[in-house]
């Protein structure tokens, strides 16, 4: 079944984290001796939680963007729905990832960017403003490259190189994500040098990591048809990116950039629930 993490929370979602907490913490278990080989059944749940670790990248940079459209009133109360869904999003990934069986390198990296998550949203519950929207951006990048180190530590636990291909997937929402929040920053009048190099070479790598996901071994029908929409809907953002940032490309931008985190958010489960069956 598909995860709808970046979706309005459904009925069943109190459901799908008693599983997840379940299944993670088979994980700890297994990890409690981590120079030893991984079960099957730990190896399973550790594609889930390389999953709920990268996801986290995609939060903050996701929270940054809907701060920077509430400063710019873009969609403003679409915005303000994103940005409280997107914060409670990250206080149920810690509550699933929240166990101590974790290796003591891996609990420090979570300990870390659940710090970092927290500093993030004291920022965010500020009035917008064009300061606060460049703190709420700088915090975000430091809470997205804490937790690109944890899912780094947790994909070498899983012993496996397909492993990698979750991770990649995973990484993918991300960059949607900050793609969008730096054409707002440069719509503030805030895209220096890096911002816009950043920009460029985010485009780059989203486009060559969708040619190496094409390319993988590990391929099911749902994944192909799952890429090809992502190609698609990358068109439609890429144009949308490629306009002056004006009111009218802001909105493209806004709307474009959650319709392809949704389809990379399913391609990255398709990718993780491909990489259980394997291990199993």
């Amino acid at each position: 079944m598909r995860d709808t993490c970046f979706l309005p929370v459904p009925s069943s979602a109190a459901c799908r984290r008693r599983d997840r907490r379940l299944a993670l913490r088979v994980l700890g278990t297994g990890l409690l001796a981590p120079a030893l080989p991984l079960s099957a059944q730990a190896r399973m749940a550790l594609a889930t939680a390389i999953n709920r670790t990268a996801r986290f990248r995609a939060l903050s940079q996701r929270m940054a963007k809907a701060y920077g459209q509430l400063y710019l009133n873009v969609r403003p109360v679409r915005a303000r729905d994103v940005l409280e869904h997107t914060r409670r999003q990250v206080r149920s990934g810690f509550e699933d990832m929240a166990h101590p069986g974790w290796p003591p390198e891996v609990a420090r990296l979570l300990a870390d960017v659940r710090r970092s998550a927290d500093r993030l949203n004291a920022l965010a519950e500020q009035a917008p403003s064009r300061s606060v929207f460049q703190a709420v951006s700088a915090q975000a990048d430091q809470m997205l490259a804490l937790a690109d180190t944890a899912t780094q530590a947790l994909e070498r636990q899983a012993q496996v190189p397909t492993a990698r291909l979750v991770n990649t997937a995973g990484r993918q929402r991300m960059l949607s994500q900050r793609m969008a929040k730096n054409y707002e920053l440069a719509a503030a009048g805030l895209d220096g040098r890096t911002v816009r190099e950043q920009l460029a070479g985010d485009a780059d790598e989203f486009q060559r990591a969708m040619a190496r996901l094409s390319e993988a071994p590990i391929s099911t029908p749902a994944i192909r048809s799952a890429l090809e929409l992502g190609q698609a809907q990358w068109l439609f953002f890429d144009a949308a990116l490629k306009r002056q940032p004006d009111g009218r490309g802001l909105e493209e931008v806004a709307t474009t950039s959650e319709r392809l985190l949704e389809v990379m958010d399913g391609l990255t489960a398709l990718y993780e629930a491909a990489l259980r069956d394997l291990l199993g």
